[in-house]
């Protein structure tokens, strides 16, 4: 027999059946919150992507409670919006459980179908490109319209990994330099550009494009160099927050802070948390 809590959810029903029930809840018309009522796509988006840097950051950390409570607040909000689209007859959670379920399978043959296996996780990464890239040329043919491999690139990513996105699928196609050399050459030469318009000073706008330029040939670099730029960014903007506060910590012990020492004394700081963390 299946009884209830004092919350009404029940307690014989777990997991996934049980957060689509207060999910169900929280949004009923009459008896639910008033904010969760409130929501639609638009509004959930920002938090959607914030829950999935947060499970980023939980990953990153290596820590692996913290993981399991972010992975259960970025499911919430596909529960969110899986509700809301049943509500107006779009399509349920069932729906997007069992297309993604269905794409697995598809695009896994050597697990699911008769093709023979592949020996490493990089040949399953071209079976998958391969097999996206003819569904994408087969759409564009059926709705009369020219292909791009630059189709389907997220214009809602972040500019850093969707850089690396557009180069990784122009280099598919063999646009993209075959030395690290000539890679390094093209962010000296973008490098070059962008001091000319600081020169110059009189062109914001091209000021600008250059300094993206200069960017996306990192990227480039990246992709080379077989790095994940958004990690690396990452990684990076870390160790400057550990260092500067080393800086802060060793200037109040001094009964200073950063606003009234001197450049070259928070330099010489710098150098003394780098030397600790060598």
């Amino acid at each position: 027999m299946m009884t209830k809590t004092s919350d009404g959810i029940s307690q014989k029903t777990r997991g996934i059946d049980q957060l689509l029930d207060v999910m169900r809840r929280l949004r009923d018309p009459e008896t639910g919150c008033p904010w969760d009522v409130k929501q639609d796509f638009k509004s959930l988006a920002r938090y959607t992507l914030e829950e999935a840097y947060e499970v980023v950051e939980a990953i990153e950390n290596d820590d692996h409670e913290h993981l399991c409570e972010e992975l259960g607040d970025l499911l919430l909000q596909i529960v969110f919006q899986a509700q809301i689209a049943q509500e107006s007859a779009i399509f349920s959670f069932d729906d997007v459980a069992a297309g993604e379920a269905h794409k697995m399978i598809e695009r896994h043959p050597h697990v699911f179908g008769d093709r023979a296996s592949v020996a490493t996780a990089a040949d399953v990464l071209k079976n998958w490109e391969a097999d996206k890239a003819a569904k994408k040329a087969a759409k564009a043919k059926e709705e009369n319209r020219a292909h791009s491999v630059l189709d389907d690139v997220n214009t809602a990513l972040p500019a850093l990994p969707r850089a690396l996105k557009l180069h990784q699928r122009a280099a598919r196609v063999g646009f993209d330099w075959d030395s690290l050399t000539k890679v390094l050459a093209k962010i000296r030469e973008e490098i070059d550009e962008l001091e000319v318009e600081i020169r110059s000073g009189t062109d914001r706008a091209a000021l600008e494009m250059e300094l993206g330029d200069v960017l996306s040939a990192t990227v480039s670099l990246a992709r080379h160099l077989n790095v994940d730029p958004e990690r690396s960014l990452r990684e990076s903007n870390r160790k400057f927050e550990r260092r500067f506060r080393f800086i802060e910590n060793a200037l109040r012990q001094c009964g200073q802070a950063p606003q009234t020492a001197s450049l070259d004394e928070m330099e010489a700081l710098w150098q003394e948390a780098k030397k600790r963390e060598a």
